[in-house]
């Protein structure tokens, strides 16, 4: 509830100031690797969520034999 009442406070001069700030700190050479760490992450979570469900299913069909 209260994400959606901050995300409806983001406009988009908001953004734009937001990358901004980002680009300052950062510079436009380290962005990308930041990203490309950052896709690295949500990859391995989602493989790890899925292996998890994986082994939940099969303890679930273990538990019913």
């Amino acid at each position: 509830m209260l994400l959606s009442i901050f995300l409806g406070f983001i406009g988009p001069w908001q953004v734009v100031l937001i990358v901004a700030i980002v680009l300052l700190l950062f510079g436009g050479k380290k962005i990308p690797e930041l990203m490309k760490g950052l896709g690295k992450g949500i990859k391995e979570f989602k493989i790890a969520t899925k292996e998890e469900d994986e082994d939940a299913s099969e303890e679930k069909m273990k538990d019913k034999s």
